[in-house]
């Protein structure tokens, strides 16, 4: 099969350079075209001042919201950018997007519109109480893409049973 779409899903985690390297040599492989996305997601506890043992209270949360939105978004322009330099130095048609939201929705929604024949995504390999209680966006993708999913599998976090 040959893949002439790749969209390649990044994270800010140590995996991310993985999960890029990975797309890009399947994106050389098959003279692919490559979209990188990432989900930008605004840090909650960033918006709030702790006043006492029972709660938190909002401090400012407007214009927190919009200080904060305005730095991770330029952030995020220049690293995907980055990204996107060196997937064009090797010869790499690329492009990138970002979204706020669910992760794994957005990620299947870009894979059809733009048309996608290869989502690459990162597995962090938690165990499975861990992914139950904190959802998985691999699994996500894989049971709702319109198309194939390559899954880069990250080390797990703690060592199996021997």
């Amino acid at each position: 099969m040959v893949y002439q779409k790749i969209l390649v899903a990044l994270d800010r985690s140590l995996q991310a350079e993985t999960v890029f390297e990975k797309g890009l040599a399947l994106a050389q492989q098959f003279s692919s075209q490559m979209m990188l996305f990432h989900r930008l997601g605004l840090e909650e506890s960033s918006l709030f001042t702790y006043v006492g043992p029972y709660g938190h209270t909002l401090t400012n949360f407007s214009q927190a919201v919009q200080e904060q939105m305005a730095e991770e978004t330029e952030q995020t322009r220049q690293w995907l950018t980055c990204y996107c330099d060196r997937a064009q130095e090797a010869g790499v048609s690329c492009e990138w997007e970002w979204k706020m939201g669910d992760t794994g929705r957005w990620i299947c929604d870009l894979a059809k519109s733009w048309g996608a024949d290869l989502i690459v995504v990162g597995r962090r390999g938690r165990h499975e109480v861990a992914e139950v209680l904190l959802g998985s966006v691999s699994n996500y993708v894989v049971h709702r893409a319109s198309c194939s999913v390559f899954i880069v599998q990250d080390k797990p976090l703690l060592s199996e049973p021997t």
